[in-house]
């Protein structure tokens, strides 16, 4: 068994979304993180994305424990498909532990899970194996978000989560940069830093700038006002509702997941809504619109979340009327553009005045853009440092930024989903590769889809499908009739208008002059699907399913 470190990452490295590293010394292994992603536009049926655990799965008796760094269901949300290959306790703070809670009983996992409580203010370091996690506080868009100080035989890692920092955050709890800095002196073996912000310049605006933008648009606004933002916001969500208590408003939450979100919240004590200002869905029908404020979910456009389904005109209690105000505060994930602006395109034709971050300050990120990035590198001085949270351009910008500050090209790591880095003695030995990718889940279930089927779902949404029917002779192989062929979503453009009535001609042609015998070969669908896909890919640059069928009679 090797005594060296390994890092290796099962998602969030190259990607915004799967959040899991693994850190692993001799017998033990740590995992920090457990997220899911979400699917792009062209994944059809693809409700969740998962890492693939196969790395894990192997390895499962020998993961100490879990380490959470906060609520985000990029960072919590594959945990309930993670415990079911691993048995280890699950650390994170008060809020975090509650919203893990609500998720594992969603998929009655909670009673048979160890999940341990941590305090990044008073708690001491936590021993698990070969390692020694310390957390402190970052500022972050959810409150109770942690990085982690993970002390190995082989060095000290400084795990940032997701960061800023805001020195003035709602919640009252910036980013410990005295513990950060304290690390600094112990010589940091390695920083693994968040760097999806590392394009915008500068330092992220504070969260207050949000707050005084929603403040102005709800004194303003003549009607109803509909705020989508994400589940997990409670800060905002909080600030939201004094708003909405400043300007004599109701507030109704609408949605599953921020509904467990807010219950969650308001037991343990994270949100503290004004008297009388929050109520429940049903008792909203009673209320003048100009005195009700409604959350709700669907920022990134989500076609099942409740603001695609106000888009539609498919809510069972909310229909988009003249002077309705509609405030999208968030910013689209990388992918999710085109389903943000198609609802927001439905909601403008319904009638309604919708703000969002192109028209207004509605929404700042949780992430630290490049001064605050840089202010991290410095403060922490690791000997190596390891961009991860973000896609490749942002993984070599920060790279660029890190080389800029004075670190060498061997002192920076690059790499992906699957990447493992082994350390020894405080250096980096060699980089290598494992088991890892991506699971498919499907929409309204727990099932697992294929990478295959996805791909043909994306063929078909693409290019169609063709459905080819011959006939042929039981004894002499020979075609009784033309080809038929019946196309469901291929259109082959303007200038090939009679392209199927060439490709049956052709694929007679060529089984003719080839002499061939289709009930003598072994898999005669395979010559017809080859055949007819050259063809139609050369005079089309289309590549549609082919599903032939050979009948002998």
């Amino acid at each position: 068994m090797s005594e060296r470190l390994n890092v290796a990452f099962l998602g969030g490295l190259g990607e915004v979304g799967k959040n899991l590293m693994v850190l692993e010394f001799a017998e033990d292994i740590i995992v920090i993180d457990a997220g899911i992603g979400f699917p792009e536009e062209d994944m059809f049926g693809v409700n969740l994305l998962i890492p693939d655990l196969t790395y894990l799965r192997q390895r499962s008796d020998r993961v100490r424990a879990i380490f959470i760094t906060h609520g985000h269901e990029d960072h919590i949300g594959g945990l309930p498909y993670l415990l079911q290959e691993v048995n280890a306790p699950v650390y994170s703070t008060l809020l975090t532990q509650g919203l893990i809670r609500a998720r594992l009983k969603e998929r009655k996992l909670g009673k048979a899970v160890d999940l341990r409580l941590l305090d990044p203010d008073e708690g001491a370091p936590i021993r698990v194996g070969a390692f020694e996690v310390d957390a402190f506080r970052v500022c972050h868009s959810i409150p109770d978000a942690v990085g982690f100080a993970v002390q190995t035989p082989a060095g000290l890692v400084i795990v940032t989560g997701d960061f800023k920092l805001d020195p003035h955050p709602v919640d009252g709890r910036p980013t410990d940069l005295a513990k950060l800095s304290s690390y600094a002196e112990r010589e940091p073996l390695l920083l693994i830093s968040d760097s999806v912000h590392i394009e915008a310049p500068g330092s992220t605006p504070p969260e207050s700038t949000v707050i005084n933008s929603i403040d102005s648009i709800v004194a303003n606004a003549p009607g109803r006002v509909i705020l989508a933002t994400f589940a997990s916001s409670i800060s905002r969500i909080q600030q939201v509702m004094n708003i909405a208590h400043l300007h004599s408003r109701k507030v109704v939450c609408f949605g599953r997941s921020l509904q467990n979100n807010v219950r969650v919240a308001l037991d343990l004590g994270y949100l503290d809504p004004p008297e009388d200002t929050l109520i429940k869905p049903a008792e909203a029908l009673a209320i003048s619109p100009k005195r009700l404020l409604c959350i709700c979910t669907g920022s990134q456009g989500e076609p099942m979340a409740v603001l695609s389904r106000i888009a539609q005109g498919e809510h069972h209690d909310i229909e988009i009327h003249e002077g309705d105000t509609v405030i999208v505060s968030a910013t689209p994930i990388p992918g999710n553009e085109t389903s943000v602006f198609r609802v927001i395109n439905q909601l403008f034709s319904r009638g309604a005045d919708v703000i969002y971050s192109a028209r207004a300050v509605v929404h700042v990120s949780g992430h630290a853009s490049h001064d605050e990035l840089l202010q991290m590198l410095d403060t922490v001085k690791p000997r190596y440092v390891l961009p991860t949270h973000g896609e490749p351009r942002h993984l070599q910008l920060y790279a660029r930024m890190a080389q800029a500050a004075g670190y060498s090209p061997d002192r920076i790591l690059l790499g992906r989903n699957g990447s493992q880095f082994e350390f020894e003695y405080g250096q980096l030995l060699s980089v290598g590769a494992g088991p890892a990718g991506t699971v498919f889940l499907g929409q309204g279930s727990t099932g697992e889809i294929a990478d295959g089927t996805v791909l043909e779902r994306r063929l078909l949404a693409r290019d169609g499908v063709l459905s080819v029917v011959l006939t042929i002779d039981r004894h002499s192989g020979a075609l009784l009739a033309d080809p038929e062929i019946e196309a469901r979503g291929f259109v082959p453009g303007p200038k090939n208008g009679h392209v199927l009535e060439e490709a049956r001609r052709y694929l007679r042609a060529v089984l003719s002059a080839n002499g061939h015998r289709l009930h003598e070969i072994e898999r005669p669908e395979q010559t017809v699907r080859h055949v007819l896909e050259s063809y139609l890919f050369a005079q089309t640059k289309r590549r549609p399913m082919v599903v032939p069928t050979v009948v002998e009679v």
